[in-house]
């Protein structure tokens, strides 16, 4: 009987699926799950952490206890952070919220890698929330268009999670946070 060898063994690259929580305004929800779906679930891109709006909502007013949720629910067991942008991301205080615990570097730990990319296949440009602009501007975080393929996204992940540990000193997350939604048009 013949043994069966790995993808690994048989001199295959294997790449490697990082758990990448997703941060995105709600009203998108329909194109993050063609995103997931795209990406994790045909492709094995990444394996996808978010807060499924509304049944993984944290029920409370209490802004530290809701990010210490965020981290040990979701933030605890993934590598990078995706921030999906879609046309009001950047105006939900969620969003900064989450990506301010995302860059928090734990004791013994490391921070997310984080990137953004836009939600619709056909924009080129749209705008960053806050704490993201921040981080692409000090040379940490990356803004990517839709992704034209899986070898795509996979290559973009990689280099955010390589830039947890070689760059983490560009990482600008200030103490303060997003009180409120912004209106957005």
């Amino acid at each position: 009987m013949a043994m069966m060898r790995s993808a690994a063994q048989r001199g295959l690259t294997v790449a490697i699926r990082h758990k990448c929580f997703l941060s995105y305004h709600h009203a998108d929800q329909a194109a993050v799950r063609s995103f997931i779906d795209t990406f994790d679930t045909n492709h094995d891109v990444f394996i996808s952490r978010a807060i499924a709006m509304p049944d993984d909502v944290i029920n409370s007013n209490n802004p530290d206890y809701i990010m210490s949720r965020i981290r040990d629910l979701y933030l605890s067991t993934s590598t990078v952070t995706i921030v999906l942008v879609g046309g009001c991301t950047w105006a939900r205080k969620f969003v900064d919220w989450e990506l301010q615990a995302s860059l928090r570097q734990p004791a013994g730990g490391f921070p997310n890698g984080l990137m953004a990319v836009l939600l619709n296949k056909t924009a080129t440009q749209g705008r960053l929330p806050d704490r993201v602009k921040l981080n692409y501007d000090s040379g940490y975080a990356k803004f990517y268009p839709y992704p034209s393929g899986p070898a795509t996204l996979s290559g973009w992940i990689d280099d955010a999670f390589n830039a947890r540990t070689a760059l983490a000193n560009l990482i600008r997350n200030p103490r303060d946070r997003k009180l409120n939604n912004s209106q957005c048009p």
